[in-house]
Order: C-alpha cells, then structure tokens, then sequence
C-alpha cells in the first residue's frame, strides 16, 4: 500500500481566517460580532441621553432655563459614570449581599473588565460595564426631566450619586442580576420597564412633589430634533438586551419602532378628536410612551402584541394625562415639567402588566433559555396552562408594587437628607434670573447683551 499517497490525498487541517482566529485580544469565548453589536448599542442608548436629552430638556422648558436644565443632563451623565465604575456596577450585577442587593466594588481593574461576563455572554465585562452604565445614566437624567428650573443644582449634584446609589443598583440587582429575588421569581423586564422608566417616573414624580412649579417649552424645534435622536437611540435600548447577535435583537428592534409609531398616532388622533389641534409635544409624548411600554417586552411578544401595547400606550397614559391630572388634587399640586409621571411611571406599569398578558413562551425561550417558564397569560389560557399565566401576570404586579415602593419610601429619605445641607429649590431671586443666575451663562443671549455682561463685570 501506498501510504504517501494516502497522506498526499488526506485534507489539509481546517484553519481559521487570521482576522477569526482566537488570540490573546480575542479569546475563544468571545465572539466579535456580539462584543461589536453590544458596544455599538450601548453607544446609541448613551446618544439618547447626550447628546438626545440634553436637547430635549435644553427645548422643553422657558428659555431663561435652557442651560440649566441641559447642564443636569450633561453631569448626571459624567457622575453616574464615575459612581458606576467606582462601585455602582458591582453592587447591580456583582455577588450577593443580600437578596436584592449587591456587594460593593470597583469594576475598574485588567483581572476583572477583561474577563468573560456573566451569564456566558461571548463578551468582557469592561463591555458589560459600559453597556450597563448607560441604562443607569439615562435613568437618573429621565428623573432630571421631573423637576427641572427649580431643583438647586447643587442639590442635583448631591442626588444624583445618592439615589444611584440607594435605589438603582437594588432595582438593578432585584430584577437584572440572575441573583436578584425577582429575576428568581420570573419577571419578565426585557430591556429596563421597571428598572429604568417606573423607577424614574415614581422617583421624578416624588421628588417633583418637594419641589413645584410650572413653565412652558420654548424651543418645540429642539425638542423634536432631542425626541427624533430618543426614539432612534431605542434601537439600542432594547435591541442589545439579548446580549448576542440574534433573531431576538432583531424582532425586539421591530416591535419597538411598531409600538412606538402606533402610540403616537393614536395619542396624536385623541388630540385631534378631543382637542381640534394636531398637538406637536403631545406627538412627543405619544412617541415616549410607546417606546416606554414595549420596552418590558420588546422581545418577548409577537408583533400584533406590539400594535395592541400601541394602542394602549397612546391612550391610557393620555387619559391619565389629560382626565386624570385635571380632576386628582394630588397630581394637580406636583409641577412634573416633563412629564416624567405619566410617560415613565403610567407607560412602564401598563407595558409590565401587558407583557404578563402577551409573553410568547417560544419567544421568551430565546431569551431566558428556559422554555415553559415564562408565560403570559392569554398563551396560558390557549395551552391549557392558567396557573402559569395567572402566576406571570402576578409576578408582574409584584414587581410594580416593589418598585414604586423602593423608590417613593428612598427618594423621599433622600431629598430629605439633601434638605439638611443645601435648599432643593433654588432662591427665588435666583429663579427669577434663571440660567445666569445658576450658572452665569444663557442659552439664547441677544446679539451684543454677552458685551454689555463683560463691560458690566469689569466697572465692578
């Protein structure tokens, strides 16, 4: 027998591409197209809030506070960050300290970011980190939009870092981390509905109530130029919580934008219905709503379960909006600048609530891989399995109740707290100024005033 011949015939050993092949920057475990996907989608969610927010707010209320109110944006951003790597990270996703609590630590050395994430993602945690930390940021700046013009910036600043601190990581570890006593118990919040939108509005609205006064918009332009980047931005909210490139991400980017243009339609058809005018910030408002509610369910529920969640996020929060704020004295007495209580608080209760309704078992196989486990509850009546569905939309309520009871019971402990060191309200000499005032700086300065400031400073 020949045998070089064999040989000669035999197949070459199969060889990956250089630019696949694992190396000391590229592990094995890690795959480049999820770690591209999550750090590219972190980046659109980060664009949400700067620069997104930051001109929204900076449109969205009198003039005089445009810097202001843009200014608390920008530096809840830059703290969070700071807070998020420092210690907030591992107290939301690290080892348990108690049930729905983290033990503190830095996520800042070379052993930890560059190790594989939690979970068997195929990526760092210095990934994870990132892609976390702008979920905690937009939080604290969606609360911002609760009581900007009149919150103390310096209190702002004591705030921010405090409620992070006290209230986000434990919502953060109770319902995101696989050791939080929620995640255990099978909520399903597939991109932050609780954890970020109901616990900003519950939190916006109660430090709102310590803190009230109301102003109109001045730059409606802005606020669509800061809306337009908001709802593009989702793409990344809810399309990188799969956390992999996948047909999951794909359907979730779908349902968000489906959802979303369905709620501002009908919100913007109430208008017309009940109001004779085509109302551009009630659009805004609509737009936010839809992209609130789904946001629990973006990849858990079939696509006419996105256009149902539309046409109930259109409608419910306006109602409870315009009929329900006119004829409650307590919504009537808190000034909520942007909102923040009816967007946030009443849109991600109705998407949690609907995603124990519309939850499709397969679907959410893909995503919690365990199949049968999670099961809202009309697929509960059609498979035979009640108990199932009646227990997910339980599960559901829970965690509402958990949520707006976390953060009435610390916002209000931290305000008060705040209280003792510095006014949250601004002087009323200050108010009367507005950004100038606060900051010594304006948004929209009449040609030649900046002149008159600087000559006036200089015969002082």
């Amino acid at each position: 027998m020949n045998y070089s011949a064999i040989s000669a015939a035999a197949p070459a050993p199969f060889v990956l591409p250089l630019n696949l092949a694992a190396d000391e920057g590229s592990p094995e475990w890690m795959s480049k197209g999820d770690n591209a996907w999550q750090l590219t989608a972190a980046t659109l969610v980060g664009l949400q809030s700067v620069p997104g927010l930051i001109i929204l707010y900076g449109g969205g209320v009198k003039k005089k506070w445009a810097v202001n109110s843009a200014f608390m944006a920008l530096y809840a951003f830059a703290c969070v960050l700071f807070c998020w790597v420092s210690w907030g990270y591992r107290m939301s996703f690290g080892d348990t300290l108690l049930p729905f609590w983290g033990k503190p630590n830095v996520a800042l050395t070379q052993d930890f970011l560059l190790q594989q994430t939690y979970g068997g993602y195929k990526f760092p945690n210095a990934t994870m980190v990132y892609f976390q930390f702008v979920f905690a940021a937009i939080t604290l700046i969606l609360i911002a939009g609760a009581v900007l013009g009149r919150m103390n910036f310096y209190a702002w600043m004591m705030f921010v870092p405090l409620w992070l601190t006290f209230s986000y990581t434990i919502g953060a570890f109770t319902i995101f981390c696989p050791n939080g006593f929620l995640f255990k118990k099978g909520l399903i919040d597939y991109s932050g509905g609780y954890v970020i939108h109901l616990s900003s509005g519950v939190a916006g609205f109660t430090a709102a109530y310590w803190d009230r006064e109301r102003f109109p918009p001045n730059n409606i332009i802005l606020m669509l130029f800061g809306a337009g980047m908001l709802w593009m931005g989702w793409t990344g909210f809810n399309g990188g919580d799969p956390f992999a490139v996948n047909v999951d991400a794909s359907l979730a980017v779908l349902n968000t934008h489906v959802c979303t243009a369905t709620s501002l339609l009908t919100w913007l058809t109430l208008d017309i219905i009940f109001f004779r005018k085509s109302s551009i910030i009630g659009a805004i408002q609509g737009m936010i709503t839809g992209l609130v509610c789904i946001t629990p369910a973006a990849g858990v529920v079939q696509g006419w379960a996105a256009i149902i969640m539309g046409l109930c996020s259109g409608s419910i929060p306006w109602f409870t909006m315009m009929v329900v704020h006119k004829n409650w004295e307590l919504l009537q007495k808190v000034d909520d600048t942007m909102a923040v209580f009816h967007t946030h608080a009443v849109a991600g209760s109705l998407g949690g609530i609907l995603t124990g309704l519309f939850a499709e078992p397969k679907l959410n196989d893909l995503f919690y891989a365990t199949y049968g486990e999670y099961m809202g509850l009309f697929y509960g009546f059609n498979m035979g399995q009640l108990r199932l569905g009646f227990r997910q939309v339980g599960v559901q309520l829970l965690g509402i109740v958990f949520v707006v009871c976390l953060n009435v019971v610390t916002t209000s402990i931290i305000c008060l707290l705040i209280q003792l060191v510095v006014p949250l309200r601004m002087s009323e000499e200050d108010m009367e100024i507005g950004d100038e005032a606060a900051h010594g700086e304006e948004a929209y300065a009449i040609w030649g005033s900046g002149e008159k400031h600087e000559q006036r400073d200089l015969s002082m």
